[in-house]
């Protein structure tokens, strides 16, 4: 009888199979709305506890929207490399798939679906799935922007990436169907430092963004401004202490169907080793709407 002798990198990828095998099949059945999680109240849990929001790096979050993609960065643990998941609904079923373009990336998808923006380029919605990647406008060129968010009404408001600057929003204007060149927002809102990833309402009655002011809880923020009846932007509200802690909090941002706010919030160092998605009702917003 032959003797059958296994190496140790043989019995250690065995095993790593294996592993990797039974974990899949400890996964829950993901089936229902919202990745089939039970949605939040008025203070904030970690989205799918274990499956998207981890020990580990975990930022953006984001549904399409159709609302049957979801999209966020996550940080392999095996590798340390970033890498954008994305669960797809199939029938009752969410099912993860990796996506293969070289550079992690989540989407900010304009109110009405045909645009998924990325910074400073986009995609297009056609018949048969989302175009190549295009540029944005001549006159967005020279400013490096992180976060680009859209309203109904083709209102862009933009970020610019200097973390450890001042951190200016801008916000671009659609006239008689043309792109008016990006302006800076008022005082209201480019106060402080470090302001980032502005989410502008698809009705534009407000902007909520991320920074750091002095009425803050002592690290980056997020802030709301609600819109005036001249047009103008009211004061930057901090969003409460069941939002924002001593931690690092940003990147609002609503779901199509406007029912909840998610978030980013740093649960580690100050290495981000562990930042988690957080979801809670979208109905804080209206807690904070100054009384008429």
């Amino acid at each position: 009888m032959k003797s059958i002798y296994f190496s140790l990198p043989m019995i250690l990828s065995a095993l790593m199979v294996s592993s990797v095998s039974q974990a899949k099949d400890n996964l829950p059945v993901l089936e229902g709305p919202y990745l089939g999680q039970k949605p939040p109240g008025l203070m904030p849990e970690p989205f799918a506890q274990g499956i998207v929001t981890t020990e580990g790096f975990d930022d953006g979050g984001v549904f399409s929207p159709d609302m049957d993609e979801f999209y966020f960065i996550r940080k392999r643990i095996d590798n340390n490399k970033f890498e954008t998941v994305i669960y797809k609904q199939e029938g009752n079923q969410w099912v993860e798939t990796i996506s293969k373009e070289s550079r992690p990336f989540y989407p900010f998808f304009s109110p009405d679906g045909k645009t998924m923006h990325l910074g400073k380029q986009y995609r297009e919605r056609t018949d048969t799935g989302w175009s190549e990647i295009k540029n944005i406008e001549v006159s967005f060129s020279e400013i490096n922007i992180m976060s680009l968010s859209t309203s109904l009404k083709g209102t862009y408001a933009i970020d610019e990436r200097h973390p450890e600057e001042h951190g200016l929003l801008r916000y671009s204007r659609l006239i008689g169907g043309k792109r008016e060149a990006p302006k800076p927002f008022s005082k209201e809102i480019n106060s402080g430092t470090r302001n980032s990833h502005p989410f502008i309402a698809p009705d534009e009655s407000y902007i909520m963004w991320d920074g750091i002011k002095d009425s803050g809880f002592g690290n980056v923020d997020l802030y709301i401004s609600f819109r005036q009846h001249d047009g103008s932007w009211g004061d930057a509200i901090n969003m409460g202490d069941k939002i924002n802690t001593d931690a690092y909090e940003a990147g609002p941002k609503v779901t199509p169907d406007g029912k909840y706010l998610f978030f980013v919030r740093n649960m580690g160092s100050d290495k981000f080793e562990n930042v988690d998605i957080f979801w809670v009702d979208a109905h804080i917003i209206e807690t904070l709407r100054p009384r008429k």
